[in-house]
């Protein structure tokens, strides 16, 4: 009974150094003290449902804008970079996983020999009777291994890591998504806001051209002075003098939206074309509240990611500091006849167990963790610091909504009533009861209100877009968690039932939570 206990205890003993323990910091998400509301309410006097944050774009009803940011997703050169990141950080997944399995490799030799008759090798074989100078042959092929047995979870740490930043790599792809889909909608609003302004302009010369062509006929007919004359044509050049400004500013806005969907410059001339005005989307907005940043901004995403990653670098370091164990062996067949190769007289094997234990290294280790230690500090606040900066960037959005759309309302007042004192003061010129300054003064300010309504309708537009990419749309985090999370009950389900000893994963070797 004593024996079958000893047994049994040497079993569990063993099955525990196996099995190994895992050092260093297990990681958990920081928890961080955020607001409860936003200071500033978008939409508060709207009511109605808002559109999905996934596709906000859908909001501005415009076929064309949903079909370039579709495109962009295909075709952007940012996008095929974020996803060679990617795979980049998968294929260091798999290297740093590699070392959890014994390394196995084959080889093999053919050697054909004819040593020389008069050389020291001939003699001896003539001196014990043998043949100097005949050919010999011999056979060998064999398996060498190695397994360093992660008995204190170094491997496991790095592999953690490396789970972590592949995290971090997906989430910089879904933030560049988020980038990209703003800066297209931000670019095809300047786009239209340009083409904008130059219809405006050009509305305006043309009645300035008619002012101008009116003052030359009432100075014919000796019903004013030159000085009318000279105040409209310096008038009439000065708009038109505004409009090739605008047109460089289109060509510009085209050329940044044809490089950000992946084309070269001029090909989306053609689709661009005819001015459909600026896109105005549905009034309701989406919000986010301060906490669900934390979930659905990318870039917050990835810095919590990569602050898990660097956590577990430390355990990684820490293991150096107890010895490592590890197991290497040879299998051979050797022979110097191809007929008995085969045979059990031709192997040979041999079985290394090895350990190893820096016992003095001047510090250097220790330095190490210290390293690592500071580097996981700085990521910390650099994850905190990316908090902050988005939370800044929404409530930034939020204000310039808002007062975008104010002003952009008194503006539209201003037009109309500009319009109406410009009728009105080209009727009292023609009776003769004001003067002709008077007139110019109305067309200017009518010129200068209308290219500010149109410049303030893109800033509400562009600040809707602004506030859509701070509260991280762009992608369904919702979809993205529930793949994630069947994909990791897959992933363990594998694991368990299927492990090879030395490999095994306890609570401690996590990725944390918040990851996805």
């Amino acid at each position: 009974m004593g024996q079958i206990m000893r047994r049994q205890a040497l079993v569990l003993c063993c099955s525990a150094l196996l099995a190994g323990c895992t050092v260093g910091p297990d990681y958990e998400q920081p928890e961080l003290l955020l607001p409860d509301t936003w200071q500033e309410v978008a939409a508060a006097d709207v009511v109605g449902e808002a559109p999905p944050l996934a596709t906000w774009w859908e909001a501005f009803n415009d076929p064309l804008l949903t079909s370039l940011i579709q495109r962009s997703a295909q075709e952007s050169r940012n996008v095929v970079l974020a996803a060679a990141r990617v795979e980049e950080a998968r294929a260091i997944r798999g290297v740093a996983k590699a070392p959890l399995f014994p390394d196995l490799i084959l080889s093999g030799t053919y050697t054909r020999t004819r040593p020389s008759e008069n050389g020291a090798q001939g003699q001896i074989i003539e001196a014990i009777g043998g043949e100097p100078g005949e050919v010999s042959e011999n056979f060998q092929a064999g398996f060498d291994s190695f397994w360093e047995i992660d008995l204190w979870g170094r491997i496991r740490r790095q592999v953690e890591s490396a789970d972590a930043s592949l995290q971090a790599s997906v989430e910089d792809y879904r933030d560049v998504l988020v980038t990209l889909f703003a800066e297209v909608a931000a670019a095809y609003v300047d786009v239209r806001t340009a083409q904008e302004r130059i219809r405006f302009a050009r509305e305006n010369v043309e009645l300035q051209s008619e002012s101008a062509q009116l003052t030359r006929d009432r100075f014919n007919a000796g019903l004013t002075s030159a000085l009318d004359v000279a105040q409209a044509e310096s008038n009439l050049a000065n708009s038109s003098a505004q409009i090739p400004t605008l047109e460089f500013e289109l060509e510009q806005a085209k050329n940044r939206l044809s490089v950000l969907v992946g084309v070269n410059p001029g090909t989306l001339e053609d689709v661009l074309a005819e001015p459909t005005g600026i896109p105005i989307p549905d009034p309701t907005v989406a919000e986010v509240l301060p906490a669900e940043l934390l979930r659905r901004r990318p870039d917050i995403r990835g810095a919590e990611r990569r602050l898990a990653s660097q956590t577990a670098l430390i355990g990684a370091r820490k293991a150096e500091l107890y010895p490592s164990f590890s197991l290497a062996g040879v299998l051979e067949l050797v022979s110097g006849n191809s007929s008995d190769f085969f045979t059990g007289e031709s192997t040979q094997w041999t079985l290394v167990p090895g350990v190893r234990w820096t016992l003095f290294s001047g510090g250097r280790i220790r330095n190490q963790i210290r390293v690592e230690e500071a580097r996981t500090a700085r990521a910390l606040a650099g994850y905190e610091q990316s908090v902050l900066l988005a939370l800044e960037e929404a409530e930034n959005s939020l204000v310039g909504l808002q007062r975008t759309r104010v002003r952009r309302e008194r503006l539209t007042v201003a037009v109309d009533a500009t319009q109406r004192a410009v009728e009105l003061v080209r009727t009292q010129y023609l009776s003769g009861l004001t003067n002709f300054q008077n007139v110019l003064d109305s067309q200017r300010s009518l010129f200068d209100q209308q290219d500010q309504l149109a410049v303030t309708e893109g800033n509400a537009v562009q600040a809707l877009i602004a506030l859509n990419k701070a509260m991280g749309g762009g992608w369904d985090v919702d979809a993205v968690e529930a793949m994630a999370a069947s994909a990791t009950q897959q992933a363990d389900s594998v694991r368990a039932g299927a492990q090879l000893p030395g490999t095994a994963e306890t609570g401690s070797n996590t990725s944390g939570s918040g990851g996805s």
